[in-house]
């Protein structure tokens, strides 16, 4: 099987704020296609797209209406081939995001599903009867609130579950019925030339039936012990993709895994399942801490084996933007890159990383659109706190400060700038193609002190060392002779001479060399 998926870099785009086309005021599918030259330069080997299927949009897209269908706010079907075809052209592969979770509940399968309790449909979401009057069970939403919703019928009624907001309704996965709607979806979209399919929140899918209460801590939280990674869920997944692979053997198959334990993150890869999934304790933390990153690295290297890649990431449309999230520098933004393109691994790229993009600040919650962060606020206000404290929790909560549109003048501008972030990322990718002891050759990781993280990838006899520095000083490090040096992102001051044939090396005999603060430096033996 061709798993061109290890060494490939990608993209995600979240396709509302990527690129508007001017037609509708709205970022589109043909934004996309404009793009793609731009992404081909940059060196993006895959694009993920969020959803882009009708949709109310209550949660951006993640309540879908028509699993088979493009919004009309980003085009058409025709756009969307179109696409697909061009991103080919450029060496492009396409994965698109699917919500089999839930759905929209004006997704005509749950219209007809609530019509009646007699419904065929029925028992394609999940319905119960109240207990002693009230919900089912005491399961919470992700966003907040109860994850049950009461529908009336007479003098009588059921309530749905929905493990988001309550417009996004849980399919019931116990049903036969259900999975093999979904396989005709997935077949309609490999057939239409996707190159695989990043599953959100896969790990959720309701498949045992059973409706325990989840226990509850001393301060109130409550643990999501029985309404998530459910007994029989592997089991649907492993099928989903045999089918998958029945009719595309290459497809590339990623999941969100709603879990901070690394062993269940890694529990749903490989033995015929997923090809790899997010581990959100590397890429979501609100503060940088050099030694967690460098632990969790650790962890990965040690739990996947030599035939498994993890992802790596430190942005998506879930988080605010890394280098103020971080508190960056210019300096130690291209740092982070660096680690996340020379770490053995599959890296994905949020849109706006390659120009170091910051996150959105809320004014008010007019401004907001997504509903984890309105829903926080209204909380908060009925909580009795003020105007000004809710807009901070909004903030908080809100997922719209990385949606921010695309700053298309400030990617052109660093195109024109060899110093600039964009060619850096840009550069770093191109000595990843070239360099193969760079995306499939072993790795060894130290930390050195003071900020300085050394990453050793061999492959047969080529070696590369990057040692990338993330404190605010220089550090100076062993120099040792016969090394070259394949990339600086900064000067590198009394540590190199040239060869005859015009490339940097580490002069000989030399016993330290210095990298930059905010700095890395790429050797090769």
């Amino acid at each position: 099987m061709n798993q061109w998926w290890k060494n490939t870099v990608f993209y995600e785009i979240y396709i509302r704020s990527f690129c508007d086309t001017g037609q509708n005021g709205k970022s589109g599918i043909r934004g996309i296609t404009s793009k793609l030259p731009y992404l081909k330069e940059l060196g993006v080997g895959g694009i993920w797209l969020t959803p882009f299927y009708p949709s109310p949009k209550v949660d951006n897209g993640y309540d879908v209406s028509d699993y088979c269908g493009v919004d009309p706010d980003y085009g058409t079907m025709e756009d969307f081939e179109e696409m697909v075809k061009t991103a080919h052209k450029h060496g492009i592969r396409v994965i698109i995001d699917m919500v089999l979770n839930h759905t929209s509940t004006r997704h005509p399968w749950f219209i007809k599903s609530a019509a009646s309790k007699d419904s065929s449909e029925r028992d394609w979401y999940i319905w119960k009867d109240p207990v002693n009057g009230g919900e089912p069970n005491n399961w919470e939403s992700f966003f907040g609130g109860s994850a049950w919703e009461y529908v009336e019928y007479g003098d009588s009624g059921q309530y749905y579950y929905h493990s988001f907001a309550k417009e996004q309704a849980d399919l019931n996965w116990q049903n036969p019925s259900v999975e093999e709607a979904i396989y005709q979806v997935l077949d309609f979209w490999l057939l239409k030339g996707v190159d695989g399919f990043r599953f959100d929140v896969i790990n959720n899918l309701s498949v045992s039936g059973s409706l325990a209460d989840n226990p509850v801590t001393g301060n109130g939280e409550q643990l999501h012990e029985n309404d998530i990674n459910q007994p029989g869920v592997q089991a649907v997944i492993k099928r989903m993709a045999g089918r998958i692979r029945e009719k595309k053997p290459d497809a590339f198959l990623v999941g969100e895994i709603s879990s901070d334990d690394l062993t269940r993150i890694h529990s749903y890869t490989g033995g015929g399942s997923l090809d790899t999934t997010f581990n959100f304790n590397l890429g979501s933390r609100e503060i940088f801490q050099l030694d967690e990153i460098y632990e969790e690295l650790k962890r990965m290297q040690e739990l996947y084996g030599d035939s498994e890649y993890p992802t790596l990431f430190f942005g998506s449309h879930d988080m605010r933007r890394f280098p103020d999230r971080f508190g960056f520098t210019e300096g130690k933004t291209k740092c982070l890159l660096a680690l996340m393109l020379s770490c053995r691994g599959i890296p994905f790229l949020y849109f706006g990383d390659e120009i170091g993009m910051k996150s959105r600040i809320l004014n008010s919650v007019d401004d907001a659109k997504d509903v984890q962060g309105i829903l926080a606020y209204e909380a908060a206000l009925k909580e009795g706190k003020s105007r000004e404290e809710a807009v901070r929790i909004l903030n908080e909560r809100s997922r719209d400060a990385s949606r921010n549109p695309m700053d298309w003048d400030e990617a052109e501008k660093q195109r024109e700038d060899p110093s600039s972030i964009w060619n850096f990322v840009k550069n770093f990718i191109e000595l990843r193609e070239r360099t193969a002891a760079l995306t499939e050759g072993t790795m060894e990781l130290r930390k050195l002190g003071n900020g300085l993280i050394e990453i050793e990838r061999a492959l047969g006899m080529d070696r590369v060392r990057i040692m990338i520095n993330f404190s605010n000083c220089g550090v100076t490090v062993p120099g040792e002779g016969g090394w070259r040096i394949l990339y600086a992102s900064d000067s590198v001051p009394d540590s190199r001479t040239r060869e005859k044939n015009g490339k940097d090396c580490v002069k000989p005999g030399m016993v330290r060399m210095l990298v930059p603060g905010g700095g890395c430096v790429i050797l090769e033996i």
